[in-house]
């Protein structure tokens, strides 16, 4: 083997050390998209379903279908772990119970709304550290997650919308992830849903309307989410390549090159 086709010792290493850390403990399934009522929870459902018809051991930690009659039929037959109710300041909150989940140690938990923020008096502020600390014990999860609430893409949504992202996930959390799903859907598909009823109800949709749901608005999160998912999958493709010593690069996606000179013009280039 040549020196040029030897692969490099220390992205060797980083790339085994990377899939060690999506093994160990249990799988995480991301079903991503650029704003609710694209079809991520109904998707992450139709998955269950068929996982349950598998055999697997299978129940929901937390789902929120929004009254979405086709969403809600695709619950049923799906074991129900009972939320937690905490008393806060004289209201009850219900959270998903993960001590209850920890106890009964199914194969699969569903965990709608990755970015979620508990309730005080959880033993976690976030409810993707819930999640953590469930595949840290060997227990698969399915979630969701929309665009905005991603860290690294939360400042720029919240440029095109003007409107202030509250609940946020780190970046790091998506290293977890053995898969991410993209659920699309095109602005104009998602705006009929909308006023059909089948996003949100009553005095949410108005504010939906008011905010992310506009066709402008909807054509940019659509692009990032599909920029992120497609960084991701080269990302895969590179870690691939590395672990397999497989012969590269191989022409995925387009290259762009550059000739600076000393030329007045290079800054510009």
């Amino acid at each position: 083997m040549s020196e040029e086709s030897r692969p490099d010792p220390d992205s060797l290493l980083r790339a085994i050390q990377r899939d060690e850390d999506q093994n160990r403990g249990g799988r995480l399934r991301v079903f991503f998209g650029m704003a609710a009522g694209v079809g991520k929870t109904y998707r992450m459902l139709q998955a269950a379903q068929a996982r349950l018809a598998e055999g697997v051991d299978v129940v929901i930690g937390t789902v929120d279908t929004h009254g979405r009659k086709e969403t809600d039929a695709l619950v049923q037959g799906l074991p129900l772990i009972a939320r937690k109710k905490i008393d806060y300041k004289g209201t009850v909150l219900e959270e998903m119970d993960l001590d209850a989940i920890l106890s009964r140690r199914p194969a699969l938990v569903l965990v709608d709304e990755l970015a979620h923020a508990n309730a005080p008096g959880s033993r976690h502020h976030k409810r993707y550290q819930d999640v953590l600390e469930l595949l840290d014990n060997g227990i698969d999860v399915d979630t969701t997650l929309n665009v905005q609430h991603l860290e690294s893409r939360k400042d720029a949504v919240e440029r095109i919308s003007g409107v202030t992202i509250r609940e946020s996930v780190p970046d790091s959390i998506l290293e977890r992830a053995s898969q991410i799903e993209l659920i699309d859907l095109s602005p104009g598909e998602l705006l009929k849903r909308l006023k059909d009823g089948k996003v949100y109800l009553g005095e949410r949709a108005e504010a939906a309307r008011e905010n992310f749901f506009k066709e402008g608005p909807l054509t940019a999160l659509r692009e990032i989410a599909l920029r992120f998912t497609a960084e991701r999958v080269d990302q895969e493709l590179q870690r691939y390549m590395e672990t397999t010593q497989a012969q590269g690069p191989w022409a995925a996606t387009e290259r762009l090159m550059v000739a600076v000179s000393h030329s007045p013009y290079s800054e510009r280039l």
